[in-house]
């Protein structure tokens, strides 16, 4: 920055809020103490300097003083020559005429504080409301110009329909300029003179008007491209700047009006003289002399940040410093029909700041309840599975093509937050710092109508493309949808529909639907089944699936925590109850009618009295019943709450059955945080179902009397087993000194077996006698 800009902002800086009353000197600023800038060493050789230069096409007011001396000016001459200059220590002087000071009205310093203060929470919004209104000026015109009205000359129609925004260090000022429609000296105290008086209001319901009087629709065309509503947006400006000038001439043609204020509750309004060479042609200019914390917005990139966030689709071309900013069409505004593919994924590319193609592309209109615009995108792939943070709402909301909020909250359900893209409404009801929508009632409809649209865009993907809904979408999205299915309960029987699970009928693998799983039911079946486990091959083993696979039923096979979620917040569906195969009340004995006649045979055989088993391959109920009671007064009521003969097993010698998910179960301890000890999550008691008729259940009966302690090894290694099944033993370790101990039983038990027979048979026949055992 040059010596001179410095010297001139330390003067802006030092003298803000106030007519000065220095003298300019070639450029620079001399007050009354002939000190340069506020350096406080003197200048003689200047102190007389004349003053006449920024004076001399001044016209006064009457009854006013002009200075025109060329002599040093005395003080009463400065204040006089003041009153007729809306700058002068500030860039170019301005020669005025007609000049009068004005109050705002509807208690503006009130009001006024807080637009400045209160009303925006981000500053750089200033630029946004200034963009919009020069926007609604170009739209003016425009529409005047369409209504090809025989009376209406435009000065200077062959200017383009533009915005320009120029930044001058020197002067620390922000200036946005358009060629609109322009204002009358009227038009300037209606609409700067009264806060919360919006001329673009008035506009578009003089449009309506017109509209309905002439029953079309062009009226509302307009209407739809003008942005401002509530009059106050203007006002923002006085956040970041200590003094506005705006310079205006009506597109009809008419004098150049000025309107000069600090925002402290009164505003100066002039003509400019006729002579004078800032003379502009149709539009308006605002003219921001920024305060000293705001210089930052004086930098080229940071004003086109804030372009390219809040205005980079206004319709109208910007012109920063001369190069325009707002290169990127709105494709949602546009045609579906006549918007090429290429053309999507670049839109894409640039909303969402990604490297993919989109996966899927959604866009529509919609007319209830409110007009709306939507573009949506489904990323090919999201940053949530690489363990990244948790993802913000991917769309962001635009009313006529101006942001009001990024990556919004309100419009799309938080399941929802992996689409990107843009939602734009005509009449989006607005805070009035249009920051955020207002009326929730209103957004709550808004977000079911996007909600519904985009789920029946899935189901039509997953109807048609099913090989690109199974193979691309449900692989990488599918956690998004059962999410939704355990929060969003409007919604939970349409995502129900979107979800996909293996089973034990598809070796394949194939995904089914919950429809399709309920077209392959067995007449007599009412109940959708399924089977928490880790893997499929788990599954595939689990004692639980047993019963199940004898019986011809399919089951579903769920392998993450979240699975037992959406399960448990199913409940049901279309009607159907969903159970978990590890349920104890679970009646498959319609689907085997032998299993249920054997069943019958042992609880009307009352040939045994229980007091020893006859060596056949199934103890008796009575036995079945003994054996239970053993099981639960040696292992203890802190483990065992119930203990009952099962029917439903088949190779397997028990099961805990009613139990918690084991995969619920790990993820619970993962978030419990009481103490940081394994016992801090405990094991509640399980319900066991035994086997009669499986080996190790008939040994227990047999032993339990003549090797008691072997007898509570393996009661304690069958309970164990049984909650490896479940997925409930915390730490599988622990059970290695008891299988020790089991296979030291065990090798003495063929020790004993050997000497107690005294067989002395070589090394061969030993080892083929070992093979056999």
């Amino acid at each position: 920055m040059s010596t001179a800009s410095r010297l001139y902002r330390l003067t802006r800086n030092r003298n803000s809020l106030a007519w000065r009353k220095g003298q300019t000197i070639c450029g620079s600023i001399v007050n009354k103490n002939n000190s340069l800038c506020g350096v406080q060493q003197p200048f003689s050789s200047v102190a007389t300097t004349t003053s006449y230069s920024f004076r001399q096409s001044v016209k006064t007011l009457p009854n006013s003083r002009a200075a025109f001396s060329t002599s040093a000016t005395t003080e009463e001459e400065e204040d006089a020559a003041q009153k007729n200059n809306i700058k002068s220590s500030e860039g170019p002087t301005l020669s005025l005429k007609n000049q009068k000071t004005l109050e705002f009205q509807a208690e503006t310093k009130q009001l006024l504080d807080i637009v400045t203060n209160s009303l925006y929470t981000d500053k750089e919004v200033f630029l946004r409301e200034l963009v919009s209104n020069a926007s609604d000026a170009l739209e003016k015109l425009r529409h005047l110009q369409s209504a090809g009205s025989k009376d209406l000359v435009v000065i200077d129609s062959d200017r383009p329909l533009q915005i320009t925004i120029t930044l001058d260090e020197v002067e620390s000022s922000l200036t946005i300029a358009d060629t609109g429609v322009g204002m009358t000296a009227d038009e300037l105290v209606e609409n700067l003179g009264t806060i919360a008086r919006s001329g673009s209001k008035n506009f578009i319901a003089q449009l309506e008007a017109e509209t309905s009087a002439n029953h079309h629709d062009a009226g509302l065309d307009i209407a739809r491209g003008i942005i401002g509503k509530f009059g106050v947006g203007f006002y923002s400006c006085f956040m970041v700047a200590d003094k506005v000038q705006v310079t205006t001439r009506p597109a009809r043609g008419g004098p150049i009006t000025v309107w000069t204020s600090d925002g402290t509750g009164t505003y100066e309004l002039a003509e400019l003289a006729d002579d004078d060479e800032t003379r502009q042609d149709r539009g308006t200019t605002i003219k921001l002399f920024l305060k000293e914390e705001y210089w930052s917005l004086l930098s080229e990139a940071k004003i086109q940040e804030i372009l390219t966030k809040y205005s980079n689709f206004v319709q109208f071309p910007i012109l920063l410093n001369g190069n325009r900013v707002n290169t990127v069409q709105a494709v949602w505004s546009m045609d579906p029909k006549e918007v090429e593919r290429d053309t999507y994924v670049d839109f894409y590319k640039y909303v969402a700041q990604a490297i993919d193609d989109p996966l899927e592309i959604l866009h529509f209109r919609a007319d209830a309840p409110l007009e709306v615009q939507a573009l949506l995108f489904i990323p090919s792939f999201h940053s949530e599975k690489y363990g990244m943070e948790r993802m913000d709402p991917g769309v962001s909301l635009y009313s006529r093509k101006v942001l009001i909020e990024s990556k919004s909250p309100d419009i799309l359900p938080d399941w929802l937050r992996f689409v990107k893209g843009v939602v734009d409404s005509e009449d989006l009801p607005l805070a009035i710092s249009r920051e955020k929508p207002q009326d929730s009632a209103l957004i709550a409809k808004l977000k079911r109508v996007l909600t519904r649209r985009f789920l029946s865009q899935l189901e039509k993907m997953a109807k048609k493309e099913s090989d690109k809904y199974l193979k691309e979408f449900y692989p990488e999205y599918n956690h998004f949808l059962k999410e939704g299915v355990c929060q969003d309960f409007e919604f939970q029987p349409t995502l129900a529909k979107l979800l996909r699970f293996e089973t034990n009928k598809n070796t394949s693998r194939n995904l089914v639907s919950l429809d399709e799983y309920i077209s392959n039911l067995r007449p007599e079946q009412d109940q959708i089944y399924y089977l928490t486990a880790p893997t499929r091959e788990a599954a595939a083993m689990s004692p639980y699936l047993e019963a199940f696979e004898r019986a011809n039923l399919e089951v579903i096979f769920v392998y993450t925590a979240i699975d037992d979620f959406v399960m448990a917040n199913l409940s049901t569906y279309e009607g159907r109850p969903l159970v978990s195969v590890e349920k104890s009340d679970i009646d498959l004995s319609k689907f085997d009618t032998k299993e249920k006649e054997d069943e019958d045979k042992d609880e009307t055989d009352d040939a045994n009295d229980g007091s020893s088993h006859d060596g056949s391959s199934k103890l008796s109920a009575t036995e079945a019943i003994d054996v239970c009671m053993w099981f639960k007064d040696t292992l203890g009521e802190n483990k065992v709450g119930s203990c009952r003969p099962s029917s439903r097993l088949v190779s397997s010698p028990a099961i805990v059955t009613d139990n918690e998910s084991g995969l619920m179960r790990r993820m619970m301890r993962m978030v419990d945080t009481s103490d940081g000890t394994r016992d801090s999550m405990p094991l509640p008691k399980q319900n066991v179902e035994i086997n009669p008729s499986h080996p190790i259940i008939v040994g227990l009966y047999n032993i339990k009397d003549k090797e008691p302690v072997l007898a509570r090894v393996l009661a304690e290694q069958v309970y164990d087993n049984c909650l490896v099944a479940a997925g409930l033993l915390d730490d599988s370790r622990t059970m290695l000194p008891r299988l020790n101990d089991l296979m030291v039983s065990l090798v003495k038990g063929a020790e004993k077996h050997d000497k107690s027979t005294g067989t002395t048979n070589s090394d061969e026949e030993q080892a083929a006698e070992s093979s056999k055992t």
